[in-house]
């Protein structure tokens, strides 16, 4: 699409002085030249034109309040002296992506006092040995360069960490289930265990009354055999007092017929 066209459609049925933010990023512009984009944007604060084809910044229309600038993936090689007359309260701009091969390419930006955040990734420049003290050096007012301080603490924009960015995989905390799910899980184990524990133990309550039960019985059953025994013994010798009984008197009856 044409960068005049995108931006008549930003507009959205408001006047370009009612236009806080911009972006026509990926739009077509002719020459270098930002069409459409005019001194008319003068409340705004907020441009986007990233992958638009610009090799420069010395046609960027005057931009009183702008504060962030994105530019990243085009080829810009100069014009950044513009900046500090057209876009004096600057204070973020994202040259990712452009064609800044020395330090040099960078020092017009010393006139702009209020820039804090500057991002170079993907430069040529980045690439030399003393690139980051180097531009520390060249821009007293800068805070962060490519996301980070002198320090190499990261900043709170972390739009300008490009390289950690490309290094991540997929976020690992979405393979993982919610929070909680784990101790969860480890408590219905627990309970399962106590469960299968307590099956277990009366299970085996259970086995050893059976067996309880069962030698409480054999010791009745053998009671109950040496008890008919004793009584059979006892029976055999009545029987047998009787028959000595009978004989005795069988006898007697013999001698008194004699």
């Amino acid at each position: 699409m044409e960068m005049k066209k995108r931006i008549s459609q930003e507009l959205r049925s408001r006047s370009p002085a009612e236009v806080v933010e911009l972006v026509v990023d990926s739009c077509l512009s002719g020459d270098g030249e930002v069409e459409g984009l005019t001194d008319e944007y003068k409340e705004l604060q907020i441009l986007s034109m990233v992958n638009i084809g610009l090799n420069s910044l010395s046609k960027l229309p005057s931009l009183p309040k702008l504060r962030k600038l994105e530019v990243s993936d085009n080829t810009i090689s100069g014009g950044l002296d513009t900046l500090a007359e057209k876009c004096p309260d600057l204070t973020h701009l994202n040259l990712s992506g452009n064609k800044i091969k020395e330090l040099r390419g960078v020092e017009p930006l010393q006139s702009l006092k209020n820039l804090k955040s500057l991002d170079l990734y993907g430069c040529e420049v980045t690439t030399l040995d003393d690139y980051r003290e180097g531009v520390f050096e060249l821009l007293p007012q800068l805070t962060y360069l490519d996301g980070y301080d002198q320090e190499d603490n990261e900043g709170p924009d972390s739009e300008g960490n490009h390289g950690e960015r490309e290094n991540l995989g997929p976020d690992e905390d979405d393979e993982a289930g919610p929070p909680g799910d784990e101790e969860d899980e480890e408590e219905e184990g627990s309970e399962g265990d106590e469960d299968e524990v307590g099956l277990s133990y009366l299970m085996k309550e259970g086995i050893q009354d059976e067996e309880d039960d069962g030698d409480y019985v054999e010791e009745e059953e053998e009671e109950e055999e040496e008890e008919e025994e004793d009584g059979a013994d006892d029976d055999g010798a009545g029987v047998q007092g009787e028959k000595r009984k009978r004989d005795a008197e069988d006898e007697g009856d013999d001698d008194d017929d004699e």
